[in-house]
């Protein structure tokens, strides 16, 4: 899954502050990375659409400078030129760069908002506690905290440092780092509020003589949380961006060269190198996600009649794809998380056993609807493909507990855990370059794959769980109905934007029993009808994720177009018009070798961070058609 330079920037800078040396060809196919990377005004964005972004292009102009590249080499030159046409230099990057450049002693801290580790001491009661907050949140920030407490800045060597600061911010403006108010750039999409701004002000007064005893508590107990993410995820951290951030704090606190290297080198879980892009860091690796929906697309095609009549399939299309079907089965089950971690309380922690993680289950951070997927897939492909691997009952309810523990009291569902903290922390929002990343949530797409996967779960349950699984998808279905935009679609959080919750909303709510004549089923399906573009596709741009409303793209999209059709199927059936055009639509853009183009940014986290998932191009076009090719068997 890709997202921009950031971490290949973080990683780069890392590397020099515990004294890691990169081999040559690594750091040229780094170097490369930036180059093929780079906007048209010499930097580097927040994704692959965005304008340029002071944060990414700050980060990655010390990253290309430690990589050996001088200060005058076009793609060096260019950034700094950029840079410091912006007000204030790289001044104007949110408060997680001026982090990053404070590590390097590149920022004052006193110009920093104040990140005090003492928080992680509060009682655990207190509705604003850390352990209340998103866990991607929280396990950056306790790593922040420690990192701001000790006030960590590593030693990039005189000459290099105050090249670097005149190229960040100028000639006059070596260090203009005496305020923490500061200039909102074009990375700012949540200002402070009034009252975090406050809090800032009351927070700043203490840090300038907290008492000794209380912060070597408060570091103690964030090295400590640290100690223990790493450990329970064999040193892959729970992303690359916190893991990043652990290795710093092993090497602040002191920790020996072979703790800090085998915590480095697990970051190659995350490597990502092809000679035509060079070596980045991926996001995400989204294996097990990927899979799950691959299963999903090479038994699209197939009806219940067809495995009734052709136990041993009739084709040799289909025993080729039972081949790979029992391959990815077999993966996805052995990818199930079976125990918990130890010592959960340390971290606060959500019992793991029972989930599937959105990669493999070496992290140990599983997720509600990748579960629910992996789930859907094993069991949907046990129903059409003989022997095909699938997990025991034991850990069939091991996965429906692992689903219920996510749903929240309104009915729908969390992503990592339950939503522990008031929607009225976002208020509390310190990035200031993302959304909605304060506190888990109610997700449409969370909550129509849970329903989708206990639905199947409900028929295989005992008596116990039958009637615990049936309440559940009773309250997940108020949720996607009381959740419905007035205009008939459904909102997103993971992927772009009302295109792509509505579809998991209509499975959601067809699995929990609703009619495809329901009216609000209905209302979705007039609406998808409504945002079909002349040419018989759909495609929707990424900037309605962050304007909370669906914008059209300029050009229709495959996977967009393949996720109304796949919710369209399931209310309008396969003879409307609107189905029909998008299916000729789909078959006139594959390629000869039976792809797609993959298109536009498809994937959004944090409100405004957009993510490209290699995949969807792959599985959701090939999926729209062979549940169209169902749809017309079934209707004769």
């Amino acid at each position: 899954m890709v997202w921009n330079t950031m971490i290949l920037s973080q990683y780069v800078i890392v590397c020099r502050l515990v004294g890691h040396d990169l081999p040559e060809r690594t750091r040229a196919a780094m170097t490369l990375h930036y180059r093929t990377t780079l906007t048209p005004v010499g930097g580097w964005g927040l994704h692959p659409e965005s304008d340029t972004s002071p944060y990414c292009t700050a980060l990655a102009h010390v990253a290309l400078r430690l990589l050996g590249n001088h200060r005058d080499d076009p793609l060096c030159a260019r950034s700094a030129a950029w840079l410091r046409s912006r007000p204030a230099g790289a001044g104007s990057v949110p408060t997680w760069g001026r982090l990053w450049l404070a590590f390097a002693g590149l920022y004052d801290y006193r110009a920093v908002n104040p990140l005090p580790p003492e928080l992680f001491l509060l009682p655990r009661r207190l509705p604003f506690h850390p352990d209340r907050l998103y866990c991607h949140t929280r396990t950056i920030y306790q790593a922040m905290a420690y990192l701001y407490g000790i006030r960590f800045s590593g030693d990039l060597g005189h000459s290099l440092t105050a090249e670097l600061r005149e190229d960040l911010f100028g000639q006059e403006r070596r260090l203009p780092f005496r305020t923490r108010r500061r200039l909102l750039g074009t990375d700012t999409v949540v200002p402070p509020h009034p009252l975090l701004r406050a809090a800032f002000d009351a927070l700043a007064l203490y840090e300038r003589r907290p008492p000794r005893r209380t912060r070597e508590r408060a570091l103690a107990r964030c090295l400590d949380r640290v100690t223990h993410e790493q450990e329970a995820t064999h040193h892959l951290g729970l992303s690359p961006v916190s893991s990043l951030l652990n290795v710093l704090v092993l090497h602040a606190s002191g920790a020996g060269p072979a703790d800090v290297d085998r915590a480095l080198k697990a970051l190659d879980h995350w490597r990502w190198e092809d000679p035509e892009r060079g070596i980045r860091y991926a996001g995400a690796r989204t294996q097990t996600w990927d899979t799950a929906f691959a299963v999903e697309a090479l038994l699209a095609h197939r009806t219940d009649a067809d495995t009734a009549a052709h136990p041993d399939t009739d084709t040799d299309t289909d025993a080729h794809a039972d081949v790979s079907l029992r391959r990815a089965c077999a993966y996805l089950r052995d990818a199930q998380v079976t125990e918990d971690v130890p010592r959960p309380e340390v971290t606060a922690r959500a019992p793991a056993a029972g989930g599937w993680c959105v990669s493999d289950s070496a992290h140990h951070w599983p997720v509600s609807d990748c579960t629910a997927e992996a789930v859907s897939a094993l069991l949907h492909t046990a129903t059409h493909v003989p022997d095909a691997p699938a997990p025991d009952e034991r850990r069939l309810r091991q996965a429906v507990a692992f689903l219920l523990h996510r749903q929240n009291r309104d009915g729908g569902f969390g992503s990592y855990e339950p939503r522990r903290g008031s929607r009225l922390l976002e208020a509390a929002n310190p990035a200031e370059m993302f959304s909605h990343c304060m506190v888990e949530d109610s997700y449409t797409e969370c909550t129509g794959s849970a329903l989708v996967a206990l639905a199947e779960l409900r028929r295989q349950a005992g008596q116990t769980h039958r009637e615990a699984v049936s309440r559940a998808i009773r309250r997940g279905a108020r949720f996607l109905l009381r959740t419905q935009c007035a205009d008939g679609s459904w909102r997103a959080a993971w992927g772009v934007n009302r295109v792509y919750g509505t579809l998991f909303a209509v499975r959601g709510l067809r699995a929990a029993g609703l009619a495809p004549t329901h009216p609000r089923l209905k209302r979705s399906a007039a609406w998808l009808e409504s945002v079909q573009r002349a040419d018989g596709g759909w495609g929707e741009h990424h900037r309605g994720c962050a304007e909370d409303r669906y914008v059209e793209h300029p050009e229709s999209q495959p996977v967009t177009t393949a996720w109304a059709l796949l919710a369209l199927l399931q209310i309008t059936g396969p003879d409307s018009a609107s189905v029909r055009e998008g299916v000729r639509w789909l078959c006139e853009r594959q390629g000869e070798d039976g792809s797609w183009h993959q298109g536009a940014v498809t994937g959004v986290f944090f409100g405004t961070a957009m993510l490209d998932y290699r995949r969807y191009a792959d599985c959701f076009p090939l999926w729209a058609l062979g549940a169209h090719l169902a749809a017309r068997c079934r209707t004769g």
